[in-house]
């Protein structure tokens, strides 16, 4: 009987494409919904036209939904290739980085580590430019929320899409077939000194740290550039991770910071990203073109090149 409710469930769902989180159930089940409440037993679900109970031993697992339109609390609208959400409201840091987290990702590459966050579910990442750059060997690494917390997976197909050295941004794509949770970009014009925001990242490689600060300023002018100046901390390892406010959009990229002084900390406005994913198609990445701001030079030959026969060895011909 259980089965027969949960599929006339689903079928409703099909039609209201509810934010909140995904609520997997095995063979092919799925609730989407907001958590209302949550006890030790029992996760409650709003459908929006009823509450449901669903006993926690019957989840396979739970992730953030992804929304794209619909009649749900949040509705999102697709631009390009990244979401906005319109009637989000301001909820606690806590409750905002159980929704958003498992769109953060850990970015390594041989000569080191970064952040970034997925902005479409066919798994386009964005980070910063220098965390990759003058690199091809990427790795992403999600977060993907389970039953009994999070588990690690990591993706070593990564394709490089765009790059702008110039602004510090980058657009990668993950090479899987499957669907992505995401997180939706915001709007810093509207940004207020002092408003809370927070940040989520990998600083020295220590996974998933959130820190929380407010708004220095919404337009800091550094270098030919303007940033957002924040006191939410950051460190090496959380650039290209994103900086979100309290209805949980990206309003920001972590970029930078002061360093010799404590809580100046630099995010690029997340209006500079939508112009750069608006024309990704000016900066799409090609290994052979000296302009996109990598330049791969041939590696050294292997030994000692021989002298040609009759020749003295000079200078030109040492290995």
């Amino acid at each position: 009987m259980r089965s027969l409710v949960v599929c006339s469930v689903l079928t409703c769902l099909a039609f209201t494409a509810l934010a909140g989180e995904v609520f997997d159930l095995g063979g092919g089940r799925e609730i989407r919904g907001d958590v209302v409440k949550e006890t030790a037993d029992t996760v409650f679900v709003d459908l929006g036209y009823t509450i449901i109970g669903i006993p926690k031993k019957e989840i396979v697992a739970r992730r953030a939904a992804v929304a794209e339109g619909g009649t749900g609390k949040a509705k999102a609208t697709r631009k390009y290739l990244y979401s906005t959400a319109t009637n989000l409201k301001e909820t606690s840091v806590r409750e905002n980085v159980e929704i958003t987290g498992p769109s953060v990702v850990l970015i390594t590459t041989p000569t080191g580590l970064g952040s970034g966050f997925i902005v479409s579910k066919e798994g386009h990442v964005i980070t910063n430019s220098h965390v990759i750059q003058g690199e091809q060997d990427i790795a992403v690494t999600l977060f993907e929320k389970k039953k009994h917390g999070f588990e690690k997976r990591k993706i070593k197909k990564v394709k490089i899409v765009a790059v702008n050295p110039y602004i510090d941004l980058a657009l990668l794509k993950l090479e899987e077939d499957k669907e992505f949770p995401l997180v939706y970009l915001g709007d810093s014009d509207i940004l207020k000194r002092g408003e809370t925001v927070f940040a989520i990242g990998n600083p020295q490689g220590f996974e998933r740290s959130v820190t929380q600060g407010i708004v220095s300023t919404r337009n800091r002018y550094w270098a030919g550039l303007t940033f957002i100046q924040t006191t939410a901390a950051l460190n090496p390892g959380n650039s290209g991770g994103p900086l979100f406010n309290l209805k949980g959009e990206v309003i920001g990229v972590n970029a930078w910071i002061y360093r010799g002084t404590e809580g100046m900390n630099f995010s690029i406005p997340v209006n500079q990203l939508k112009w750069f994913l608006r024309d990704k198609d000016a900066f799409a990445f090609d290994k052979d073109n000296p302009n996109t701001g990598y330049r791969y030079l041939p590696p050294p030959k292997k030994g000692k090149p021989k002298p040609k026969a009759g020749k003295t060895p000079g200078p030109d011909d040492r290995g």
